[in-house]
């Protein structure tokens, strides 16, 4: 059974699941979506277009759903897909998406922190977590299980890798490789999130051969080609090292930190 206060105002249009619990001061706007056993603490704004899964915690000031923040909108039906199980604090702001993907998506089991920004068309993916204040720009992609500490900054159109670390306060201007840390002003790569595979399980084996390919990347004295070339010839083909070429390749057009 859901508890929604009176004092919140609830679309007749919307659609709201079982075991909700909709604070004081909440907007729930026409054609929102929301699944069960879900909790929106006082003043959450769900805007048109949303839909949102289960199991999640909205805390107050948070709005989710509001219209892109792009000149080139012009009204286009979109949504803003949010996953189960995710922690949205307080003043987190994500836009619907454009005309450019149709959405902007927030997996599952993520941390989004106080005061951070998804911009739209962004992909964030799942069990991220996302620092105070961090700002995500149009159409960025963040991989599972990046953290992205407070006042990190994301140009538009860059792509987090995976299992990376992006220190606070950075503000990266093309895309960050999985596996990673990525720090300092300009963003510059720092080595390897070591700290964070080994809490993630990964073997050391497969952590030195994650560091051999970034060793022959950073340090081989060769081209980009020529480096990815040695890594397929003389790296196991495990799926680390799939992810970390394909990763490039993907992230051509723009680059990635080095």
């Amino acid at each position: 059974m859901s508890k929604i206060s009176p004092l919140a105002y609830i679309d007749p249009a919307a659609k709201i699941g079982d075991n909700v619990e909709i604070g004081p001061f909440c907007y729930i706007d026409k054609g929102v979506e929301i699944g069960d056993n879900n909790t929106l603490m006082n003043s959450v704004t769900v805007l048109y277009g949303s839909r949102i899964g289960s199991g999640n915690i909205f805390f107050p000031g948070a709005v989710i759903g509001a219209i892109p923040q792009d000149l080139k909108f012009r009204g286009e039906e979109s949504l803003a897909i949010i996953g189960d199980n995710n922690k949205i604090r307080e003043n987190v702001t994500i836009n619907r998406g454009t005309a450019a993907k149709g959405q902007t998506v927030v997996g599952s089991g993520n941390l989004l922190m106080e005061g951070c920004h998804i911009g739209h068309d962004v992909i964030v993916g799942d069990d991220v977590i996302i620092g105070n204040t961090s700002k995500l720009a149009g159409e960025v992609v963040i991989d599972d299980h990046a953290i992205l500490s407070a006042c990190v900054l994301v140009h538009q159109f860059c792509r987090i890798g995976g299992y990376t670390m992006v220190g606070g306060g950075t503000g990266t201007p093309q895309s960050v490789l999985p596996y990673t840390i990525c720090a300092r002003h300009p963003a510059t790569y720092c080595g390897l999130n070591i700290v964070g595979l080994r809490r993630r399980g990964f073997e050391r084996e497969v952590i030195n051969t994650i560091h051999e390919a970034y060793r022959i990347i950073f340090q081989g004295g060769m081209t980009l080609a020529e480096s990815l070339d040695t890594i397929q010839r003389e790296l196991p083909d495990t799926e680390e090292i799939r992810y970390i070429l394909g990763f490039i390749e993907d992230t051509k057009k723009r680059g990635f930190v080095r």
